[in-house]
């Protein structure tokens, strides 16, 4: 296997595994949301700038 077909099965390899942990994920974030419990992951806009969710500027 050449050198570039071997970088080429890596990288297929890693974003399969990239899209595998994001479907995870999106099926944890479902689950919980039927279950109602909130989604308390600090992302966002309200992370990016520091603030509290709820916070008004």
């Amino acid at each position: 296997m050449s050198e570039d077909e071997e970088r080429e099965r890596r990288k297929k390899a890693r974003l399969a595994e990239a899209l595998r942990a994001n479907l995870a994920r999106r099926k944890s974030q479902t689950r919980a949301r039927r279950e109602g419990a909130a989604d308390e992951r600090p992302e966002g806009l309200q992370a990016a700038e520091g603030g509290e969710a709820g916070d008004e500027k």
